[in-house]
């Protein structure tokens, strides 16, 4: 399968769990799966659209999207203490360690150059918790969350292998 179809195929099924939770789960999970949902989708949209010669505009507008959906992670992230959501919030919170660490890989290629294995291992560290959160998930018979847990976890370990290469 060639690569931007994967990257069709992983946002179409991202966006079929984000409308289940919408329709059948908790406020918070509505809120994180559609906000972790543009993020991803304005990641792969700046890491193939926005150059140099980007107009400022465009630039801005991308960057208010990305605080908007990155507000709704912070608002679902509380709702899950809220709702006394243990492993909810540690996914959370490791997943908002994931974009940190994209963010600088996208914005400082010259720093993550000069410190691959450094960023290479914490990047292995992060993946590797949310690969055992799947486990858990799974452990305890949450088939639908470990599927869904996998699914980002797929995805967002496709944008991090496309910004290795970069």
């Amino acid at each position: 399968m060639k690569r931007h179809a994967w990257k069709a195929l992983l946002v179409a099924l991202l966006a079929a769990d984000a409308v289940y939770y919408a329709l059948a789960g908790t406020p918070s999970k509505a809120v994180d799966a559609a906000a972790w949902l543009v993020l991803l989708v304005l990641f792969e949209i700046e890491a193939r659209c926005v150059r140099a010669d980007t107009p400022e505009g465009y630039r801005s507008a991308l960057r208010f999207a990305r605080l908007i959906a990155a507000a709704g992670v912070v608002a679902a992230t509380a709702g899950y203490l809220f709702e006394d959501n243990v492993l909810d919030t540690v996914n959370s919170g490791v997943w908002i360690a994931v974009v940190i660490l994209l963010e600088v890989e996208f914005r400082y290629p010259s720093l993550v150059a000069r410190a691959r294995v450094a960023f290479g291992s914490v990047a292995v560290a992060l993946y590797g918790g949310l690969a055992a959160l799947v486990a858990i998930w799974a452990w305890r018979g949450e088939w639908f969350d470990a599927y869904d847990a996998a699914l980002w976890l797929i995805a967002f370990a496709t944008i991090e292998m496309d910004a290795v290469k970069a």
